[in-house]
């Protein structure tokens, strides 16, 4: 029995240090400078970083063990990471070419956490609306990972890992204002949410979506309006919208987002981008940028008038007090 009893124990701790849980409130503990300036990964062990074109891997002390700065597998179709995340030894990797305000030939990539090496990469439909990423998160509770779209933040879009297949896509009511990253845990989906610009020195925020129940609606055949834009519709010679047959979404969750946390205690408001919980501790880890001007999601040139000479890349450790 006391046998018994001291297996079980050792099962709870260890299910314990790999789940994340979410707070109602936080505190500050400390900053880290990085290297890269997208996303944020955590295992038991590391924090991973990803940079626009490079791969980072940290200890838990912010001293760089390992990079990968050659991770494109054809970097003529694909020169951007968004946010990451880290499941089951491997990192999960919203890629495409970002040109812009534009995303193109978007992929999730699967890269070995050990190594930093490509493994392979999952299938994305374009039919299903979305036209960027800009990160991602596992769903671990039912398998599935979930893509943001900075473009139009309106939807996130879900896929099964197991299928590897288009699952469905929600709709984020109101919107997150130009989504950088998103993280699951306890059935809730964080999104960071950056405001456009750096200038103001106005606090970005996370906000907070429940996807606890997640239907399958997939891809159908059906008819829709073309877009030259997420924003705008084409039109033929006589200004009606042009339409196309084919594979279409064939249907979406509505999710109600509310403010989580007001991002005020950065150093200086400039870019949010990705977040993720540490599965030791629940520390909530969020990548802020600052120290440049920022348009349409790219860093334009520092601000010399208050003394920076580069865009200064930090991650945000927060102790959760509840």
């Amino acid at each position: 029995m006391n046998k018994l009893f001291f297996a079980l124990a050792l099962l709870f701790v260890g299910m314990s240090a790999n789940a994340q849980h979410l707070g109602t409130e936080y505190r500050l503990k400390r900053v880290i400078p990085v290297a890269g300036r997208q996303g944020i990964a955590i295992d038991s062990n590391y924090y991973y970083v990803s940079d626009t074109k490079v791969l980072y891997k940290y200890d838990k002390q912010g001293n760089l063990v390992m990079k990968n700065d050659q991770p494109f597998q054809n970097p003529k179709i694909a020169n951007h990471f968004g946010d990451i995340d880290v499941y089951n030894g491997e990192i999960y990797c919203g890629i495409e070419k970002f040109e812009y305000g534009r995303g193109y030939n978007i992929a999730v990539s699967i890269y070995d956490a050990e190594t930093l090496k490509w493994k392979r990469d999952l299938p994305w439909s374009p039919e299903s609306g979305q036209v960027e990423v800009s990160g991602l998160a596992v769903d671990r509770e039912k398998n599935m990972v979930w893509m943001s779209d900075w473009v139009d933040s309106r939807y996130v879009y879900c896929y099964s890992l197991e299928t590897g297949q288009y699952y469905t896509k929600m709709q984020c009511r109101p919107t997150p204002y130009w989504c950088q990253g998103i993280f699951i845990a306890d059935g809730k989906m964080l999104f960071t949410s950056d405001d456009g610009e750096s200038l103001y020195n106005i606090p970005d925020n996370i906000y907070v979506a429940d996807i606890t129940e997640v239907h399958f609606t997939g891809l159908q055949e059906g008819t829709e309006v073309v877009k030259d834009t997420p924003f705008s519709v084409k039109l033929d010679k006589n200004g009606k919208p042009v339409m196309r047959k084919g594979k279409i979404a064939a249907g979406a969750k509505a999710g109600r987002v509310e403010l989580f946390r007001e991002m005020s205690d950065f150093r200086r408001s400039g870019e949010i981008e990705g977040l993720s919980i540490d599965p030791v501790n629940d520390d909530l880890v969020v990548l802020n940028n600052r120290g440049t001007l920022i348009v349409l999601g790219m860093s334009q040139g520092p601000f010399k008038e208050e003394g920076y000479t580069g865009e200064i890349h930090e991650l945000y450790i927060y102790e959760k007090v509840k």
